[in-house]
């Protein structure tokens, strides 16, 4: 199946190479570009991709207020974010809007083309070092929200869970840590999105922040991503 994919960047530097990095990719499609947050709504409602490249700053509309109308479409594509993580200081912002994930701009050609195929598949890219850190230091700045009430529905094992989701862990290694199966660890993570109403990991990453079920100084040891959260 190919994945038809939206390229979304200010800079046409940026969008050329992008493009010229993906096309040789199998089963990815490169199907338009835009310039602004503004073109990629409206590319995105003529052409439904099934994944939108965004960058966070961009004239017109920006990436954050673009994720959240793609969200509104009929047919909402998923948005995975690049960005320049030490000047951007939006992009729990975007998860928060409805993005599955992000990755940053000096991300190597396999990794964007793995990223797209991941966030494709209904799975959130967290690279979770980074995902850590970005949360850490703008979590305080995300608007309060009401404090949904399925989370006083929580068991507690699958609050346990969703802790360890928000700090970046996989399934397979939230299998290990809590010595169960993953097939648990799945259902687990299953019933906690259906509670919360959540669309995937990266919604749970804001919210766990955000609600205080896990905190700045609730470390996890540092890890490569070598592999995304799934």
């Amino acid at each position: 199946m190919t994945i038809r994919v939206l390229l979304a960047d200010d800079q046409e530097l940026i969008r050329t190479g992008l493009r010229t990095m993906l096309d040789p990719e199998p089963g990815i499609d490169v199907v338009g570009d835009a310039a602004d947050g503004a073109a990629a709504v409206e590319q995105a409602r003529e052409l439904r991709p099934d994944v939108v490249v965004m960058d966070v700053r961009m004239p017109v509309l920006d990436g954050i207020e673009a994720t959240r109308r793609l969200q509104a479409l009929p047919h909402p594509p998923k948005v995975l974010v690049l960005t320049t993580f030490d000047l951007d200081e939006h992009v729990a912002a975007a998860l928060g809007a409805g993005a599955s994930g992000f990755l940053l701009k000096d991300a190597g050609r396999h990794q964007i083309a793995e990223g797209i195929r991941v966030v494709a598949a209904g799975e959130a890219l967290l690279a979770p070092t980074v995902t850590r850190r970005l949360l850490e230091r703008f979590a305080d700045r995300l608007a309060p929200v009401r404090r949904p009430p399925g989370l006083a529905g929580l068991t507690e094992r699958e609050t346990e869970v969703l802790r360890l989701v928000a700090r970046g862990l996989s399934n397979t290694e939230i299998a290990a840590a809590l010595v169960v199966s993953e097939p648990t660890v799945k259902t687990h993570v299953g019933h906690i999105f259906a509670k919360l109403g959540l669309r995937d990991r990266a919604q749970a990453v804001v919210l766990a922040y955000e609600h205080g079920v896990v905190r700045a100084p609730d470390r996890a040891p540092d890890r490569a991503p070598d592999h995304p959260a799934g």
